[in-house]
């Protein structure tokens, strides 16, 4: 019999895993659960992968390759750090030459990918990174701007509940910024890019937000906006709850003002698009407010969904 679906595993019980899981549950279509892997024995992630069904471990990438469902699984996704994700990576490689890893942390093993922007292009490489939550909200509007018209910088703020952030996103910070600044411009076109992460600790928590800021080569105003729309419909598709929260804002940097940016120089002119967004969450497991952690796992899963549509119908033709 063709074999329809492909079977997963996920490193990493907290919350970004636990969500991937009930999303893949909910939602795989072609993927499917084969196992959830911790190092907490007593984690919410594996007692509710355990009740639902799903194999567990709480011994890590170890445990994982002496689950007799690892001969089965066919992509996994790393949702702990960066630090911790080089280790699996050349533990499951040594073991599995063929597996597919999809990277949630900002270590940056494999190339970027965003499924609107480039989501096509890596299909088969044995090493997807997902970039950051302020990448995979802003990124596409950088894209949306670079198709209209070079981009010479663009700039990203992003802003999350405090309350959203668990101990693997704060004990990457510094990734954060650096992965993200990175895939703006090798993703998002932008010739230098620039990320900042807030911490909002506003009580009750504050939907996530996002503020996009882009200079490029002067342009027709009504092709970005429409650009900008198109895109942000295309994010809908997989994240329902992105959306822009005010129509795009634009400004003409003439000689007589003009902006200095580090590194490219004191008399910067052109054009200047603001984008400001909110990501709302679809509360699978995680609250409203979480919209960085939803659109990671969102997107995590509309690529793996991509990877197999593409291996299975290979596998079909062969």
């Amino acid at each position: 019999m063709t074999q329809r679906t492909l079977k997963a595993a996920i490193i990493g019980s907290g919350n970004i895993g636990t969500d991937l899981m009930i999303k893949i549950l909910r939602h795989g279509h072609q993927v499917e659960m084969a196992a959830m892997v911790g190092i907490d024995a007593a984690s919410d992630g594996l007692a509710r992968a355990a009740r639902l069904g799903v194999p567990t471990t709480h011994e890590g990438v170890a445990g994982l390759a002496r689950m007799p469902q690892f001969e089965e699984v066919d992509i996994v996704f790393d949702a702990t750090s960066a630090t911790a994700h080089a280790h699996n990576d050349a533990l499951l490689r040594s073991l599995r030459p063929g597996l597919r890893m999809i990277d949630l942390t900002p270590a940056a093993i494999g190339p970027y990918c965003v499924p609107v922007v480039n989501g096509d292009s890596h299909l088969d490489a044995p090493n997807v990174n997902m970039v950051t939550c302020g990448g995979q909200a802003t990124i596409p509007m950088v894209a949306a701007v670079s198709r209209v018209a070079r981009v010479h910088y663009a700039e990203i703020v992003a802003s999350i509940a405090s309350k959203s952030a668990g101990p693997g996103t704060r004990a990457n910070i510094d990734e954060f910024t650096e992965t993200t600044a990175r895939a703006i411009e090798q993703v998002g076109g932008a010739a230098k890019g620039k990320a900042i992460i807030v911490l909002n600790p506003a009580e009750p928590p504050l939907i996530m937000r996002d503020t996009v800021y882009t200079l490029s080569d002067p342009a027709d105003e009504g092709a970005i906006e429409a650009s900008v729309t198109d895109m942000v419909n295309a994010v809908r598709q997989y994240v329902p709850g992105y959306r822009l929260k005010q129509r795009v804002q634009f400004d003409r940097i003439t000689a007589q003002q003009p902006m200095r940016i580090p590194g490219l120089g004191d008399r910067m002119t052109g054009l200047k698009t603001t984008i400001f967004l909110e990501v709302a969450g679809a509360a699978h497991y995680l609250p409203a407010y979480a919209g960085n952690l939803d659109i990671m796992t969102s997107a995590a899963l509309r690529t793996a969904q991509t990877m197999a549509h593409g291996m299975l119908a290979r596998t079909a033709t062969a």
